[in-house]
C-alpha cells in the first residue's frame, strides 16, 4: 500500500481538535472522510501533533496509506473532497513505509499570536488572542528563558494529559513584539497537553506586570499544576512546522 505524507494547513475554530471523535467535527475525522472518498475504502490518517480544540496549523504533517498509487494527484483530490472544510492539503508526496508523521518527527514548532491593543479584532477574530492592557514583551522573553532545557513541566501540564512523564526538553522559546503584535515561538521534540497555552498564559501575567520575571522560574520549580497562571485561549496557537531527519 503506498504511503503519502501530507502537509496541512487548517483553521481549528470549527473543530474539536485533531483526534477523531464519533459524531463530533475534528480535523482527523474530516481528513479520513475525504481520504475514504478518494480511495474507495476506509483510511486512517496519522498526524504529527494532536492539536487541541480551536488550535490552528500552518505546517501540520500527516500520513496515510492508500490502496492505490494516486501519483501526483493526491493533494488536489483531497482538497476537492475536503470542501467546504477549512482544511487544505498544501503538499502530498509518496514516502517510504517506515515514515510515521508522529513517531519520525524530531522537532515541533509552535507559534502563539497575541494582538496587544484596545480595539476589538476584526480580521484576526478567532485567529489571535487580543489583550488590551500593555504587555512588556522583553520581560516576557526574559522570564521564558528559564524554561529552556530539560525540566519537569508538571506546572504547565493539563490535568488530563496522558503523557507517561511530565519531563520534557524545551529546545527554545522566544517572545517578540512587532507593533501591536506579540508572538511567542517555541520548539521541542514533543509537548505535554496544553503545555504551550499554559506557558503563554503565565508569561502574559509577567507581561502585564502582575508577576515578576522570576515568577516563571518559581512556578516551574514548584511542579504543581495549581501554581500555573491562567491558560491562554486556543485562538492564537498555531502548529507551524514539524521537522524530520
Amino acid at each position: 500500500m503506498p504511503r503519502y505524507r501530507l502537509l496541512l494547513e487548517y483553521n481549528g475554530g470549527p473543530y474539536q481538535g485533531w483526534q477523531r471523535l464519533p459524531g463530533i467535527p475534528t480535523v482527523q475525522g474530516a481528513l479520513e472522510e475525504a481520504a475514504a472518498k478518494l480511495d474507495g475504502a476506509p483510511v486512517e490518517v496519522h498526524g504529527a501533533g494532536r492539536t487541541d480544540s480551536g488550535v490552528h496549523a500552518t505546517g501540520q504533517v500527516a500520513h496515510m496509506d492508500l490502496q492505490t498509487d494516486r501519483g501526483t494527484k493526491v493533494a488536489d483530490a483531497m482538497n476537492f473532497h475536503l470542501r467546504p472544510h477549512s482544511i487544505s492539503v498544501l503538499k502530498a508526496e509518496k514516502v517510504d513505509e517506515n515514515f510515521h508523521a508522529r513517531f519520525s518527527a524530531t522537532e515541533r514548532h509552535y507559534r502563539f499570536i497575541i494582538i496587544n491593543r484596545r480595539a476589538h479584532l476584526t480580521l484576526d477574530e478567532g485567529l489571535a488572542w487580543r489583550i488590551s492592557s500593555k504587555l512588556d514583551a522583553d520581560k516576557m522573553h526574559a522570564a521564558a528563558q528559564t524554561l529552556v532545557g530539560t525540566h519537569d513541566f508538571t506546572t504547565f501540564r493539563d490535568t488530563d494529559c496522558q503523557a507517561k512523564s511530565p519531563v520534557k526538553t524545551l529546545n527554545a522559546i522566544s517572545v517578540s513584539r512587532y507593533g501591536d503584535r506579540v508572538e511567542v515561538t517555541c520548539r521541542s521534540r514533543s509537548f505535554l497537553h496544553r503545555q504551550v497555552r499554559s506557558i503563554v498564559g503565565s508569561l502574559v501575567d509577567v507581561g502585564r506586570g502582575k508577576q515578576p520575571v522570576g515568577w516563571i522560574a518559581d512556578i516551574l520549580a514548584a511542579t504543581e499544576r495549581t501554581a500555573c497562571g491562567p491558560i491562554s485561549p486556543p485562538d492564537g496557537l498555531y502548529l507551524e512546522k514539524v521537522d524530520y531527519e
